[in-house]
């Protein structure tokens, strides 16, 4: 849908601009006022509205405002708002019961807290005191969060605004095929990538870790998709130096990659520790750890989250559960997906600016780059994108070590016609490329 061209002034935009921090970044040349959001859409404060194929990064699973998601925790509010992990609470534990049933292997024991961050760090604690080991093996390219530990942890400059604050973690060469820095091809690589953890363990570790972390398919680094068998040989790496495997689902989880609930359930492998956020309460607050019970007894007695497993964000993250298994949402985010991508390699035949298109269910992203052999990145060309699918009616989202590759993340419950919409804007923004 074309946007009406207006010059409008908006007053929140100013007071973002005036009172925040300047490093609160925003989209766009002049950035959105969001006002207003009904399942798929969303109204900005001139009246526009817009087709959100981003869903504040991965984070709306079912809907704006999805009237189900909505009345729990409406419901929740009425009777119980807040407790803290000191007390227990039903729609806690209800949730974890859920947990524990939906996620792969022996994982039981759940964490919860308030952010992806937190999440991660959990995952962290709870592996070294486990293992008794402090050493953590993470990917380059990868993200973690914002506190000095998930810093420590992040893969790219782009979100270290400080140098490593936490002693120990070390970084293994991204399965990066596209960017393969060995200039290997996957169908003859041998896994080099894989073997790199290895090297990493044996040269730069005491040789016996706490854990490996990584995303199944590396977010912000711009949905870079391991592949076939890259984590079984990871896994069998970790275990052979005495680590834990720590899968990072806060953008994977809940369906996202098609067909299963989590996406490191499309390699073989069990992850002694899942982690997530994000879409698992569709916007409201949410962290998550769960560990198996050996592991999650080896934590202090004495812990606590303030915010942790609170009653409104937990009954909200199991609705959503609830929805997208009533729902086959999984199943959807496979088959809407599978044409999203089709429409995307269509583009990329299309377009030689398009570069290489990748990632699994409802999260697809599109590399630019101004040569298809030299592969230099094309991060305006992102940016001129960006601009007309704005025009056009949609919201996108970007990342990579380069800032050029366009993520989308369109709810699970997205149709045909919705990726429609996104693909006719696209191919205007390209056309201008």
């Amino acid at each position: 849908m074309n946007q009406t061209e207006q010059k409008h002034q908006s007053e929140t935009v100013r007071k973002h601009k005036e009172f925040l921090f300047p490093a609160v970044a925003t989209y766009y040349q002049e950035p959105v006022a969001l006002v207003k959001g009904e399942g798929e859409y969303v109204w900005d404060d001139a009246g526009n509205r817009y087709l959100d194929c981003f869903g504040g990064v991965l984070t709306v699973s079912v809907g704006h405002a999805n009237p189900t998601i909505n009345a729990a925790i409406v419901e929740q509010t009425k009777t119980l708002q807040h407790t803290s992990t000191l007390y227990a609470n039903k729609p806690q534990g209800d949730l974890a019961e859920k947990l524990a049933e939906i996620t792969p292997g022996d994982l039981k024991k759940s964490f919860f807290t308030s952010s992806g961050t937190e999440a991660d760090d959990t995952a962290i604690m709870a592996a070294k005191l486990a293992t008794g080991r402090h050493e953590i093996v993470v990917l380059r390219h990868s993200y973690s969060g914002r506190s000095a530990t998930a810093l420590s942890s992040v893969g790219h400059s782009t979100w270290r605004p400080l140098p490593a604050q936490v002693a120990g973690i070390v970084h293994a060469r991204a399965p990066y095929c596209y960017r393969c820095p060995l200039n290997l091809k996957p169908n003859n690589c041998g896994l080099a990538c894989a073997e790199d953890v290895k090297d990493v363990i044996e040269t730069t570790t005491t040789g016996e870790i706490a854990a490996f972390m990584a995303e199944p398919i590396l977010g912000v680094g711009g949905f870079i998709v391991p592949p076939a068998g890259y984590f079984e040989r990871v896994e069998e790496i970790t275990r052979e130096h005495g680590g834990l495997f720590i899968a990072d689902e806060v953008q994977t989880g809940w369906g996202r990659t098609g067909d299963k609930w989590f996406g490191i359930e499309h390699w073989d492998v069990s992850p002694d520790i899942i982690t997530s956020a994000k879409g698992m309460a569709n916007g409201a607050p949410i962290g998550w750890t769960i560990t198996t019970a050996e592991v999650a007894d080896k934590f202090p007695g004495l812990t606590f989250s303030t915010f942790g497993g609170n009653p409104v964000s937990t009954a909200a993250a199991l609705a959503v559960v609830k929805m997208i298994e009533d729902e086959d949402l999984r199943t959807n985010a496979r088959i809407v997906g599978d044409y999203l991508r089709e429409k995307l390699e269509e583009l990329k035949e299309k377009y030689p600016i398009i570069g290489d298109v990748r990632g699994m269910g409802l999260m697809q992203g599109i590399e630019l780059v101004k040569d298809r052999e030299t592969k230099e990145p094309a991060p305006e060309a992102v940016l001129k994108v960006f601009e007309e699918t704005r025009r056009q009616g949609i919201l996108i989202g970007k990342g990579g070590l380069y800032g050029n590759v366009i993520r989308t993340g369109m709810m699970l419950n997205s149709t045909r016609s919705n990726v429609d919409e996104l693909i006719t804007a696209l191919d205007k923004g390209f056309a201008l490329c």
